[in-house]
């Protein structure tokens, strides 16, 4: 872990400390910019709206990047969904997947909801080390997935031996799990890119991944140690 004088925060006017806890409830309470800037008044700080904003751009996706090698291991099968998201007023496609505990594989946000999308969100959930081949995929029946799935075997990027499960309810714990991310990217109707919807959910995706107690050694129950890890990622403990 780096601590608070390396090039991560250097040349910030305020501490890594209030940085940290700034973007940490940005990211993880319904809470706009302006309620965390009245918050820091309330300690005394004057920290700007538009700076937590530069801020959250900045460490968002710094988070979830660092959470790479701390995390429990995944199941080994997959439910994959895509949802709709609004960024600056246009519908985009949100594609994620949880195992069978409903631990966060990954994401991908997407302009389309094609097979070149599913192919780049399977390809990205695969080549993420922190996550097992998958045996089985639990899928809606979006029919880019079979061609996206085909194309990654013939490419020997995914066994043959995969299999694929379309039940009725099958997909209820993935489609359920989308509400939290939903939830607070729709709060912060910030975004004006896929670029920055991006950061965000990135960032979004790190603080329900710590709830969830997918770090090792970080309990689901343990909301001290929660906050704590979120700050250790970025070198502040």
């Amino acid at each position: 872990m780096e601590s608070h004088g390396t090039s991560l925060f250097q040349k910030r006017h305020f501490g890594a400390e209030i940085i940290v806890t700034c973007v940490r409830w940005y990211l993880r309470f319904s809470l706009s910019l302006r309620d965390i800037e009245e918050l820091m008044a309330e300690r005394g700080l004057s920290v700007d709206h538009t700076t937590i904003w530069r801020w959250t751009q900045t460490y968002a996706s710094e988070v979830q990047l660092r959470l790479r090698g701390q995390l429990k291991p995944k199941g080994s099968t997959w439910h994959i969904d895509e949802t709709f998201v609004k960024i600056a007023g246009r519908w985009t496609y949100l594609f994620r997947a949880v195992d069978s505990g409903g631990q966060t594989v990954d994401f991908y946000l997407s302009e389309t909801r094609d097979r070149e999308a599913a192919k780049c969100f399977l390809r990205k959930a695969l080549a993420n080390p922190d996550n097992r081949p998958p045996h089985v995929f639990a899928r809606d029946r979006l029919r880019s997935y079979p061609a996206a799935i085909r194309e990654l075997q013939n490419e020997g990027k995914l066994r043959r031996s995969c299999r694929h499960r379309t039940r009725r309810y099958a997909n209820n714990r993935i489609e359920s799990d989308h509400r939290h991310i939903k939830w607070r990217l729709r709060a912060m109707q910030g975004a004006r890119t896929i670029a920055t919807a991006t950061a965000l959910i990135a960032g979004i995706e790190a603080v329900q991944m710590i709830r969830k107690g997918q770090v090792l050694g970080i309990r689901k129950n343990n909301l001290y140690r929660q906050a704590w890890m979120f700050g250790a990622l970025l070198g502040v403990k």
